[in-house]
């Protein structure tokens, strides 16, 4: 058994301190994730530096129709709250089908942020992996790779980004905010996941002792018409082969505004912005919704076993536009889709 100190952080600024000073400590806020990794020995920190007194619970919305949420609201809260429900049902839907109630509970915002690819290859500690050990090559790319992403791939990785509120925030130009040893910084959400290209390890810009303190969404009143679509294979406590979140405006039968980010299918949350381009100023009809999700499925690379999500993302961001431009209730479309993905060797579904 490894030891494991332990401390409790009373500020931000003691948290960060801790963190900086000591290269083999880590934050720990809700556990979700962290201690999966621990108990794999896929983690080795020596000390967790706890946060959870920290002051950054909040969810306020702002007078100009925005919202700012601190990175330790619990994803249960932040989905409950009136404002998100209202402003942004896309980013509630998202947090609900994202883990079962009993995590949500406990899982912060900043830590659904952070945590680490479900790729069953990185959490077997005995396995080359590039994320968890640079350098020992990535098994996933010959082995069993049905999950795995078909988008921003490398020859180095190709594990799917796992959270499901990313990918809302994403289509939300959300901003995060960190503090760290160099003082405050803010990302833009796009640019806060990385690519894995010949550096799989780094999957964020942060460096070690930086700590994100929340998360701003601007003013977006498309969002307001708005879903997050999500097809698995189990209805319950199952992470996406597919998702969709998008929100559509429609004047006199025209597609004015349109917001679209994929997860499930690539290798960090998936702006959809070559089918945004093509929708706007398009029809408001299937053809335009087809054409779209073709454009944005242009580039996939997929393997032999997952090539079934190339046609399965153009029919989620089909449905997914199809029901906001039906103008159909948000809610029914945010249900999770089961026994829809085909085995990559029968072609039947699973």
């Amino acid at each position: 058994m490894r030891p494991i100190t332990y401390l409790r952080a009373t500020d931000a600024a003691n948290a960060v301190e801790a963190v900086t000073t000591d290269p083999t400590s880590d934050f720990l806020a809700g556990g979700t994730t962290e201690v999966d990794l621990l108990r794999q020995e896929v983690l080795h920190p020596r000390r967790l530096v706890d946060i959870n007194d920290l002051p950054l619970t909040g969810i306020e919305g702002a007078p100009d129709g925005g919202l700012r949420i601190g990175a330790l609201a619990r994803m249960s809260d932040v989905a409950a709250a009136p404002v998100v429900r209202d402003r942004f049902p896309m980013m509630a839907q998202a947090l609900e089908s994202g883990a079962s109630p009993q995590l949500r509970n406990m899982a912060s915002m900043g830590g659904n942020l952070l945590q680490r690819v479900r790729c069953s290859y990185f959490r077997d500690a005995e396995s080359p992996c590039n994320k968890r050990d640079p350098g020992t090559g990535c098994s996933a790319v010959e082995g069993f790779s049905r999950g795995h992403a078909v988008l921003g791939t490398s020859d180095h990785c190709i594990a799917t980004h796992p959270s499901d509120l990313a990918v809302a925030l994403v289509a939300l130009d959300a901003r995060v905010h960190t503090v760290g040893p160099k003082g405050e910084r803010t990302y833009a959400v796009d640019d806060f996941f990385l690519l894995p290209g010949d550096s799989p390890h780094l999957e964020h810009p942060m460096e070690h002792g930086e700590l994100i303190t929340g998360i701003d969404v601007p003013a977006t009143p498309v969002a307001r018409q708005s879903l997050y679509l999500k097809i698995r294979d189990r209805a319950s406590y199952e992470f996406a082969l597919v998702s969709v979140a998008a929100a559509l405006s429609v004047v006199d039968g025209t597609i004015a505004d349109v917001r679209m980010a994929l997860g499930g299918v690539a290798t960090k949350p998936w702006r959809a912005r070559r089918a945004e381009d093509f929708l706007v100023g398009a029809a408001n009809d299937p053809d335009s919704y087809a054409m779209a999700a073709r454009v944005e499925m242009a580039d996939a690379r997929p393997t032999p076993m997952n090539a079934f999500k190339v046609e399965l993302a153009q029919r989620a961001i089909v449905r997914a536009l199809r029901t906001l431009g039906d103008g159909g209730a948000t809610g029914a479309a945010s249900q999770p889709e089961t026994g829809t993905a085909p085995h990559p060797e029968t072609g039947s579904p699973s």
